[in-house]
């Protein structure tokens, strides 16, 4: 797949693909993430972002946010669409259209209490996009501890069956994978 080349006058969409990479594994479950690649889904959907970026209407970074999280849902739910129309076996999982703006809630909620004027809404959605790319440097096992716990609130028992570890061990990769969280938004806060 090729990658969107800058344009001038474009926002900087690639400056989000942490972020939403990060929204597309928080919402896709586990039956869906060995089916579906949430890079290439989060490259679709950058790619389409670049290409309508012009039509769009957004005048804050939010709005962008909100624009960029509904192509990824369109895209996530034109994916879901596809493996029903194979025959597959889908109703067993969620709804991916209308959770995405769940999941970018619980990802802004993973950092602070509700904030509600435009500099605070606007620091949010920073410290979101920061949170998102410092999840997505993780070690892929930690990144899917750490979301499987606290965005998708599975319990312990449940993430070690899934990651076929060990309680103890899921416990471990949680604690490193929160330790690296918390290091890495501290070295941002430090030099941002």
């Amino acid at each position: 797949m090729t990658e969107p080349t800058a344009t001038p006058g474009a926002p900087d969409f690639e400056r989000y693909r942490s972020y939403l990479r990060v929204l597309a594994e928080i919402h896709l479950g586990s039956q869906l993430r060995t089916k579906i690649d949430a890079s290439d889904i989060v490259q679709i959907s950058l790619l389409e972002a670049h290409q309508d970026w012009q039509k769009a209407k957004f005048g804050s970074e939010g709005e962008l946010l909100a624009w960029l999280r509904t192509i990824l849902a369109h895209n996530l739910s034109n994916e879901g669409r596809r493996y029903r129309s194979k025959g597959r076996d889908m109703s067993r999982e969620r709804s991916l259209g209308g959770g995405v703006e769940h999941s970018s809630a619980r990802l802004e909620q993973f950092l602070a209490a509700e904030q509600s004027t435009p500099s605070q809404q606007a620091v949010r959605n920073e410290n979101a996009t920061k949170l998102a790319s410092a999840l997505s440097e993780l070690p892929e096992m930690q990144r899917r501890a750490v979301i499987l716990k606290h965005f998708q609130k599975k319990s312990t028992a449940e993430i070690a069956i899934e990651l076929d570890r060990t309680e103890q061990a899921v416990a471990g990769l949680i604690k490193r994978g929160l330790q690296k969280l918390r290091e890495r938004m501290s070295e941002d806060s430090l030099t941002g």
